[in-house]
């Protein structure tokens, strides 16, 4: 959790109930967690979460690396929601929530009773945050969603077609419409989190991955399809052009970026060939801009000369906005982010030695205590139980 000067976590006191799974939701109520929201995941009996098995386990069977890295500082209860005692488990701890984020969808959610109707007749004040593929007033409300069926819905899968030529469509290997969709459901509970301070209303708030990603992509990419009638074809010309790719070094590739015009001279001072912008094809910002393959390509044919190190001194001594282009494999030992703390080195009690990434985000009033390691399955069960059966037993005596 995050702690401020006056000893409280920023989101201390706010109960979130997790009936999410995979990465869109538990990516949202991670954020909510090192914020210091007090989380508890709700499990399905057997394999709990089914990120639990995306990859190998060191110890415990269901705490792959992906779980363990989106599920720190929450609590872990199995409940059996189709079994009448436990999803009464389930509404006694809907009484003293107050943001319940879920992902299943919406017919799922009114068999089980947990329809934002029934759960607002349990407690009129939460908020009732429903993760879905596809906002419920459209012909997909009913559909399945994960992120590679919404990376071919948005668009997305044509992007790598456009830069290389070859026709395939293609995901971008990364969960990334899952990320943003999560992304965008961390910030919506903090905007009804301060809706109700102020009015003292819950609300149900809709969280569609295919909308949240779709306006993400085409916040570049909708380009000239903009306007009415259009007056250029969609996708942004500087993220699709082939030729502004890492550029080849003698050991390995670098990314230089000439975003402005004036930087140009000075890529070509430092790279030994000034006299390549004095061609007509160049002349003028318009003619540069008609030209740029020729740029792009030219710098990819000097850089080879150097090492990538080499052309780091020079584009930082430059002012030219340049870094190496890494193995993702190397990025744990990078110097700027050993620097700063970005990765922490941590001993789970059953699962041993481990690396966590920090939350990026920094605030100058608080200090960040340590959250809780990622919960096995079940872990907290009797506590969750124990808590829903205290309240319901309150909750009844006169």
């Amino acid at each position: 959790m995050i702690a401020t000067s006056d000893g409280k976590a920023m989101l201390e006191g706010v109960k979130v109930l997790d009936l999410t799974s995979v990465v869109f939701g538990p990516y949202c109520t991670q954020l909510l967690a090192d914020l210091g929201a007090e989380v508890t995941k709700i499990e399905a009996p057997g394999s709990g979460d089914s990120f639990r098995w995306s990859g190998k386990a060191v110890a415990t069977k269901g705490m792959s690396p992906g779980f363990m890295t989106i599920n720190r500082g929450k609590k872990s209860a199995v409940l059996n929601l189709k079994e009448p005692d436990d999803n009464a488990i389930l509404k006694g701890l809907l009484r003293v929530t107050d943001v319940f984020i879920l992902n299943i969808r919406g017919k799922a959610a009114e068999r089980l009773g947990l329809d934002y109707a029934s759960v607002k007749a349990i407690n009129p004040e939460i908020i009732y945050v429903h993760c879905l593929g596809f906002a419920q007033d459209g012909p997909y409300a009913d559909l399945q969603a994960y992120d590679d069926v919404i990376q071919a819905a948005s668009g997305t899968t044509s992007l790598l077609s456009r830069v290389d030529g070859d026709p395939r469509a293609r995901y971008l290997p990364s969960l990334i419409a899952d990320k943003v969709a999560g992304l965008h459901g961390a910030y919506a509970v903090l905007a009804a989190i301060i809706h109700k301070l102020r009015t003292g209303h819950g609300q149900r708030v809709e969280v569609p991955m295919f909308e949240a990603f779709t306006s993400f992509m085409l916040l570049e990419h909708l380009a000239g399809e903009t306007f009415d009638p259009p007056n250029a074809p969609t996708c942004y010309g500087r993220q699709v052009d082939p030729d502004r790719q890492p550029f080849p070094t003698s050991d390995g590739y670098i990314s230089i970026v000439a975003y402005t015009d004036e930087a140009w001279p000075r890529i070509f001072e430092m790279l030994g060939n000034p006299s390549f912008l004095s061609d007509e094809r160049f002349a003028t910002f318009k003619l540069r801009s008609i030209n740029i393959a020729a740029l792009y390509q030219e710098i990819a044919r000097l850089t080879q000369n150097f090492t990538t190190a080499e052309l780091l001194v020079l584009c930082h001594g430059a002012q030219i906005p340049a870094q190496a282009a890494r193995d993702i494999s190397e990025i744990k030992n990078d110097p700027h982010l050993e620097a700063t703390g970005f990765f922490k080195r941590r001993t789970h009690p059953t699962e041993g030695d481990y690396f966590e990434t920090q939350p990026p985000i920094r605030f100058d009033d608080y200090e960040r205590p340590v959250l809780d390691h990622a919960p096995k399955l079940g872990e907290h069960s009797e506590e969750v139980r124990f808590v829903a059966n205290e309240h319901h037993t309150m909750h009844r005596a006169p």
